[in-house]
């Protein structure tokens, strides 16, 4: 009777660990590793005219009902997601990449078309990382996270001297949690306005 159990108990754990494995195996997805402005989808098109339609609507209620002179940058642009100022948004990334991810390239060519149609505006892209990682090494990841955030603007026409980078590497998160979730946000580049 105990050599059944323990047969049982075997061939249980067994069934257990192949569910488990199966169930946790990651899933493969292509990434790019050389950032261009690629075509997007009928999805990211439809994604991203619905953004542009929002920040243009926030952007025009902005001017009519701002005085900028002597008002502070927080108070003009709210800061909405991350710590990316309003109409802008951030932008994130997978685990160890600094790469733009496909569905993300609709938020970085909209934030390049608000700031198109903003000429003055100048833009610090803070690069950020999970806490997964040594710190010299999650601030040189934050750092290749600014610059490709960087240099698709740049190809997307914004000029390069109104965008300056930064990396805090893991050293302002967002989320403290342990967990993919967490992680998955602090995983993001800001797009910060300055005076």
């Amino acid at each position: 009777m105990a050599r059944f159990f323990r047969v049982f108990l075997v061939a249980g754990m067994v069934v257990f660990l192949s569910f488990f494995v199966v169930g946790c195996a990651k899933k493969q997805t292509p990434t790019d590793d050389e950032v261009t402005p690629a075509d997007a989808s009928a999805d990211a098109e439809a994604q991203r005219a619905a953004e542009r339609d929002i920040r243009e609507s926030g952007m025009a209620a902005e001017a009519e009902s701002l005085d900028t002179q002597g008002q502070a940058v927080e108070d003009k642009y709210p800061v909405l997601e991350g710590r990316t100022n309003a109409p802008l948004l951030p932008i994130y990334f997978d685990f160890d990449k600094a790469s733009i991810r496909k569905d993300q390239r609709a938020r970085v060519e909209t934030d390049a078309e608000c700031l198109a149609q903003n000429k003055a505006v100048r833009v610090r892209i803070e690069g950020n990382c999970d806490e997964r990682g040594t710190n010299e090494y999650n601030m040189a990841l934050g750092q290749r996270r600014a610059l490709s955030a960087k240099k698709y603007l740049v190809n997307l026409g914004i000029d390069a001297g109104r965008l300056e980078t930064i990396s805090y590497g893991e050293e302002k998160q967002l989320l403290f949690g342990h967990d993919e979730y967490s992680w998955a946000q602090n995983r993001r580049d800001d797009f910060v306005i300055m005076k």
